[in-house]
């Protein structure tokens, strides 16, 4: 999904997918944002859509010590 999306309150519920060489996308991480101890994580959260609708979803993302979450996305609205 490619809609922007804001995160309202907290990520619950959250899970370690994968981390390091598991990471499909762990050259293409270190080439954009930097090396780190990089991991996936997914969560529970409730998202904000552009048109103000707010809704519970789990969110996958990447993310590492010192840089931070990146490439949140949308999995499945629940």
């Amino acid at each position: 999904m490619s809609e922007t999306v804001t995160i309202v309150g907290e990520i619950v519920a959250i899970e370690i997918i994968a981390e390091g060489h598991d990471i499909r996308e762990l050259s293409q991480l270190r080439q954009r944002y930097g090396y780190g101890n990089w991991r996936k994580k997914k969560g529970v959260a409730m998202v904000k859509l552009p048109d103000g609708t707010v809704a519970k979803a789990e969110i996958h993302w990447y993310e590492a010590h010192g840089i931070g979450k990146v490439k949140l996305k949308i999995k499945r609205w629940l």
